[in-house]
C-alpha cells in the first residue's frame, strides 16, 4: 500500500499493483496485440496485388503503429486507464494526483511501452519497476502515472484488522476506553493494517510510540512484557466489541419503542381463546341432559335372566317357535291364493 496525495492535499490510501499482476495483464495485452498485428499485416499485404510496393510498405508501417501504440492509448483513454488485460486482472492506471489518466498521459505511456517491450524486450521496464518503490516503469515515470490494484478482496476491505488475543481478554474486559479518541484508534488501525509492509526497525519504533499513547489513555495498565501490536490489537478489538453491543442495544430500544419484536426474537404466542374470538355474553346455554349410561343387569340384579330359563315358561325363545299361518280376509269367492314353499308368505 502507498500514500497518494491529491491536488486538494488529501492523502489517499491506495494499493499499488504488484509486479506479478502487471506481468499477467501485459501478457494478455501482448497476446491480443499479436493477433491484431498478424491480421492487419495480412490485410495490408493483400494490397500489393493492386498497388505498388511503396504503398504496401507505408500501409504496413501505419497498421503496426496503430496496433502497438493505438491499442493501449485508445483503451486507456476511453476506459479511464484500463486495457483488456488490466480489466481481467483488476488494475487501473491513474495519475500521480489520483485523477483519471488523460490522453496525453496514455499516449506517452504507449510510446514508451513500444520502445520498452517491442524494441528492448522489456528489460528497461523490469529494472525500473524493481528499483521504484511504487513499481513504476519508464512510461509511468515519463507520463506521471501509477498502476493501482482496483479489485481488492472483500476480506481486506471489511474484515476486522484487530482480533482479541486470548492472553489479554481478561484485561481488555476491565478497560476504561472513554479517553481513546477516534483519531488515535484510526492511527492504531492503520499501523496494524500496514504492519507487515514496514521495515522491522520502523515497525518497532512506530509501534512503541502508538502503544505509549494508547496506554496513557486507558486504565488499568497492561501486563508487563506485551508487544505493541498485540496490545493495540486487544484495545481495538474490545473497542469494536463495545461499539457493536451499544449499537445492538440502541436498535433493540428503538424496536421496542415502535412495538416491534427485536431482531432474532421469536414472535409471541397467540392464546387459543384470543384466536377463537370474544366469549359470548349472557348465561351459558343449557343443552338436553345426557342419557344415563347403558348397562346389562348382572346376577342378583332386577331383570337378569339366566341362560337356562330362556327356553321355558313365558320367556321361551319366540324366534325358534313355528310361525302360524296367516288368516286370509273374507272376500269374493275365487280360487285360493297359491301357496309357496314357506307357509304364510
Amino acid at each position: 500500500m502507498a500514500d497518494l496525495v491529491t491536488g486538494e492535499a488529501v492523502a489517499l490510501d491506495i494499493r499499488v499493483a504488484r509486479l506479478a499482476s502487471r506481468g499477467c495483464a501485459l501478457f494478455i495485452d501482448l497476446l491480443l496485440q499479436s493477433v491484431l498485428l498478424n491480421t492487419v499485416v495480412y490485410v495490408t499485404a493483400m494490397t500489393s496485388l493492386v498497388a505498388d510496393e511503396a504503398w504496401t510498405v507505408g500501409l504496413t508501417l501505419l497498421a503496426v503503429v496503430a496496433v502497438l501504440v493505438g491499442y493501449p492509448c485508445l483503451f486507456e483513454t476511453l476506459t479511464r486507464g484500463r486495457t483488456l488485460g488490466k480489466m481481467a486482472l483488476g488494475l487501473r492506471v491513474v495519475g500521480d494526483d489520483g485523477g483519471p489518466v488523460r490522453f496525453r498521459q496514455a499516449l506517452v505511456r504507449a510510446l514508451a511501452g513500444f520502445v520498452e517491450f517491442w524494441m528492448l524486450y522489456g528489460s528497461p521496464a523490469l529494472i525500473t519497476s524493481f528499483c521504484n518503490r511504487r513499481g513504476k516503469r519508464l512510461g509511468d515515470l515519463f507520463a506521471g502515472t501509477i498502476v493501482i490494484q482496483e479489485r481488492v478482496p472483500a476480506s481486506a476491505l471489511f474484515g476486522p484488522v484487530a482480533v482479541m488475543p486470548p492472553q489479554l481478554a481478561w484485561w481488555a474486559r476491565t478497560l476504561e476506553l472513554s479517553m481513546v479518541s477516534d483519531e488515535l484508534a484510526m492511527t492504531a488501525r492503520q499501523y496494524l493494517s500496514r504492519f507487515w509492509e514496514l521495515l522491522p526497525e520502523v515497525r518497532d519504533s512506530l509501534g512503541q510510540r502508538i502503544a505509549s499513547q494508547v496506554v496513557a489513555a486507558v486504565s488499568p495498565p497492561p501486563p508487563a512484557g506485551v508487544r505493541p501490536e498485540i496490545l493495540l490489537s486487544a484495545v481495538l478489538a474490545e473497542r469494536r466489541h463495545r461499539e457493536e453491543r451499544r449499537l445492538a442495544e440502541r436498535r433493540a430500544r428503538r424496536m421496542r419503542r415502535f412495538g416491534l419484536p427485536a431482531w432474532g426474537a421469536a414472535p409471541a404466542a397467540v392464546p387459543a381463546m384470543a384466536m377463537a374470538g370474544p366469549a359470548p355474553s349472557g348465561p351459558p346455554r343449557q343443552g338436553p341432559p345426557a342419557p344415563p349410561p347403558f348397562s346389562v343387569p348382572g346376577p342378583g340384579q332386577p331383570g337378569f335372566l339366566p341362560p337356562a330359563d330362556y327356553g321355558a315358561g313365558p320367556y321361551q325363545n319366540v324366534l325358534n317357535a313355528p310361525r302360524p299361518p296367516a288368516p286370509h280376509p273374507a272376500g269374493p269367492a275365487g280360487p285360493p291364493p297359491p301357496q309357496g314353499p314357506y307357509p304364510g308368505y
